[in-house]
This record gives structure tokens, C-alpha cells and sequence, in this order.
């Protein structure tokens, strides 16, 4: 299915989408209202995407540095080419430690391997523990925001998941009664895993640490109670030193819900005694889009979300219309270098009105490479029926008697055929909205009679 055919079912609930939309907005509000706080805002902006410039120009340096600083803190480093290689280093760590369960925290990469359905395969049960991914989880879904997991459910909807899962009771909807049942569910699983597993924020090619940041303190609980962290990084996450935290940290909350920092910002630099740290290292295409010069700023993402929730196109539409691990503009451009034919549509999805690159906290040009997607997969695609409107429509507005006659032809005809003809499935702009009256005359009939 394609993003429009996908968009159309999230619209049928109009209630629901309206909703979506005005919270989304909403957190963008806070966001614009904290940056404003800040009078260095733009500077801080500015740094933080020449750090990134300086990253990727010498990724092959850093991730050098990173492994050999990461091993003198005895952490165990591991090199994966793609999700296979990813899943079953996991997989086989957990197997090394005869574990069946694992606690985990909110990692948007182990969904891009989807490790979660590769490890209950192999008998593992895994939990997730933040709180928006749980609720998602319990529905057998993949979150449909990267920094709000649930944010298309509304309170009703989880406290019926949890008088189902957790035995709560029915029609309860007080969120901080529906939080203390999923602390009191989540106890116990932390209580019980040998293994946690995290994403990675920030990873510092100068110290060999790893920065994880959380708003709920789920990561700490799961890493300080079992014997062995594994946690899961792209390559492209790696920073110089750990002074550009400070750049980032500022920028990545304030970004993404409009608060100050994050209220747990968790550096790990070696593990305790008795204990283990293992580090997977994905690279899964990101070398490739590294190399495609056009596109290569997306790997500055630092997944803070604020192009989603000012994207008029993903605030009504709903994150599960992009079909992808990363929805909204920046997975619009992340995804179609992973399968170009899958993910075609998502492009298009945007209005290129250039708010998602007005609110990126690392300045990613985000609706320009939406753009180049466009032009990349319209030279992929071939002939087709839009490019064969395209060159007729070229060939009209190339000679001026032409576009004359068919604006002529096209005005009577939109007069006389009935709205079956009008609004039929091939006009889908018609969809949302009516056609505009029939002006009597032309801008040039006009202009000829009044241009005295």
C-alpha cells in the first residue's frame, strides 16, 4: 500500500485525526516556546550540524577511535553489516548467558533489525519498558512516532489495553492510576531479566562511552539490575569529544517535547565488576547513504522527532501510513535508500513547505533531499501515466494557441459534467476539497479589457 492509500484510512476517523494533528502541534508549540529561551538557539544549531559535517567527513577515523578507547574500558565491541549480523550477535550473546528473558529500553534501531520478533523466535521473551512502547507492544504494533510511541492512542484506548493485560479496572482512565499498574508490571520483569538491552544516543569516539537518554529512568533500572547491558548503536551516532555533549543535550530534549534536558542523561564508560557491556555497531545501509552525496546530512538525525510533529502531512495522517521503522519527513528520506521500490511514495508525502528543516536542531536540509527523492525515483520509475500528462501538459503550455483551446475546452467542460465525472478516483485532489468556481474569463481576456 502506498502512503496516500494508508493516509486515507487514518482520515476516515476525522475525530481522531484532528486530535493527532492539534498534539503534535502542541508539542511543537513548547518546543518553539523553549528555543526562544535561548538566546544562543541558532549558534547552538549551527554547531551541532558542523560537528555533524565533521563526523561524517571522518566517520572511518572516529568509529576507529571509538573501538579502540570503547575495549581499554572493557567493553566488548561488536561490528554488524546489517540486522541479520545484528539479530544474531544478539542472540548469541543471550544464548552465551543462557537467557531467556531481557528487559529493553526505547531503541528505534532494534526495531529497524526487528530484533523483538527475531529473538521471540528463537525463545526469548523481551519486554519493553518504556511506557509508550509497552502500551504499542501489548498491541503486537511498531510505535508510529520515534520519540512518542503511542501518541496515536488516546486514554481510553489504554486503559482498555490494560484492563485486558494488566487486569486493571475497566473504565479507569486516570493516567497516573494506569502508570502505577505498568510500574508494578514492569517491577517484576526488571527484577527477573539477566540481560538489558538499550539504544545509544551519543557515542564518544574520544572516551569510548556511550550516552543513553531516557525521561523515564526504565534504562538505568533494566542495566543496573542485570549482569549484562547489550546496547545497540548506528555508526552514525558516534560524536569527537565528550565537551560537544553539551551542544547536544541542550538541543536534543528541547527539540523533541519541549523540555529542558531529558531527566535521565545515562553515560556509560565501563562496567561494574562481575558485570558485562557489549556494543553491536550497525552500519545496515548507512555507508551506502553516506556515499550518496545528496543525501548524506540525513545521517546527522539525532531522532528528536521535531520534524513529525510540525509536518502538516504526518500530523494528519498518522505515523503507520509511512510503513517504515522511521516515519514522518526525516524517515522520508532514510527509507527510500534502504528499498527505493517500497517506499517510493513517502517523497511525495510532504508539501516542501521547509518547516521540518526550519525546526531540525542539526539543520538537516530535510524537504530539499524530499525534493532530489522526487527526481531520483521519477528517472527510476520510467514512463507512466504522470509522466505521459507531464509531457502532454508540456507540450500545451509550450505553444500559446494550444493552452488557449484547452483552457477554453477544459472551462465549458467542468460547467456541464456532473460531480460523478468531476469528482471521480482518478481526481484525488478532489477528495478533501471542492474545485473552485469557473471564472467567466481569462486573466488575458481580463487584462485585454482592463489594462487602460
Amino acid at each position: 500500500m502506498s502512503h496516500p492509500a494508508k493516509a486515507s484510512e487514518f482520515l476516515e476517523d476525522s475525530a481522531k485525526s484532528k486530535w493527532h494533528d492539534e498534539t503534535l502541534w502542541f508539542v511543537r508549540d513548547k518546543r518553539d516556546t523553549i528555543s526562544k529561551s535561548i538566546p544562543e538557539w541558532e549558534q547552538l544549531r549551527e554547531l551541532a550540524s558542523q560537528i555533524k559535517d565533521n563526523v561524517l567527513a571522518n566517520l572511518d577515523q572516529y568509529l576507529i577511535e571509538f573501538e579502540k578507547n570503547a575495549k581499554a574500558n572493557n567493553i566488548h565491541l561488536h561490528w554488524a553489516k546489517d540486522a541479520y549480523e545484528h539479530n544474531n550477535i544478539v542472540l548469541s550473546i543471550l544464548q552465551q548467558h543462557q537467557c531467556k528473558a531481557i528487559v529493553k529500553s526505547k531503541s528505534i534501531l532494534t526495531e529497524e533489525c526487528h530484533l523483538n520478533p527475531f529473538l521471540e523466535e528463537n525463545g526469548v521473551e523481551v519486554v519493553d519498558t518504556d511506557l509508550g512502547e509497552r502500551i504499542v507492544q501489548f498491541l503486537n504494533q511498531p510505535p508510529s512516532h520515534i520519540v512518542l510511541p503511542a501518541i496515536h492512542l488516546k486514554k481510553r484506548d489504554i486503559s482498555e489495553i490494560f484492563h485486558e493485560k494488566l487486569q486493571t479496572e475497566k473504565g479507569n482512565e486516570d493516567p497516573t492510576y494506569l502508570t502505577h499498574a505498568a510500574r508494578v508490571h514492569l517491577r517484576e520483569k526488571f527484577l527477573g531479566a539477566k540481560v538489558a538491552i538499550t539504544g545509544v544516543n551519543f557515542g564518544v569516539a574520544e572516551t569510548g562511552e556511550f550516552v543513553v537518554c531516557t525521561n523515564e529512568g526504565n534504562a538505568d533500572m533494566g542495566v543496573h539490575l542485570a549482569d549484562v547491558h547489550i546496547a545497540c548503536m548506528g555508526i552514525e551516532k558516534i560524536i569527537p569529544r565528550r565537551k560537544d555533549l553539551g551542544v547536544f543535550l541542550r538541543l536534543l530534549a528541547r527539540s523533541a517535547t519541549g523540555q529542558p534536558i531529558t531527566n535521565y542523561n545515562s553515560h556509560f564508560r565501563s562496567p561494574s565488576p562481575d558485570k558485562e557491556i557489549h556494543i553491536v555497531l550497525l552500519d545496515n545501509g548507512r555507508t551506502e547513504q553516506l556515499g550518496r552525496e545528496k543525501f548524506k546530512n540525513s545521517l546527522k538525525c539525532i531522532r528528536c522527532g521535531a520534524c513529525m510533529n510540525t509536518c502538516p502531512i504526518y500530523r494528519r495522517s498518522g505515523g503507520y501510513s509511512y510503513g517504515s521503522v522511521v516515519p514522518g519527513p526525516i524517515g522520508s528520506i532514510l527509507s527510500p535508500g534502504l528499498d527505493l521500490k517500497k517506499h517510493s511514495s513517502l517523497p511525495f508525502a510532504s508539501t516542501l513547505c521547509g518547516s521540518c528543516s526550519d525546526v531540525c536542531p542539526v539543520k538537516i536540509n530535510i524537504h530539499e533531499q524530499l525534493y532530489e527523492w522526487r527526481q531520483e525515483i521519477t528517472k527510476d520509475q520510467g514512463t507512466n501515466a504522470k509522466s505521459i500528462s507531464m509531457k502532454i501538459a508540456n507540450g500545451i503550455f509550450a505553444v500559446p494557441f494550444a493552452y488557449k483551446v484547452s483552457g477554453a475546452m477544459m472551462r465549458g467542460a467542468l460547467k456541464i459534467l456532473p460531480d460523478s465525472i468531476t469528482y471521480s478516483g482518478l481526481n484525488t485532489w478532489g477528495k478533501q476539497r471542492d474545485l473552485p468556481e469557473t471564472p467567466k474569463a481569462t486573466f488575458k481576456e481580463w487584462y485585454k479589457k482592463n489594462r487602460s
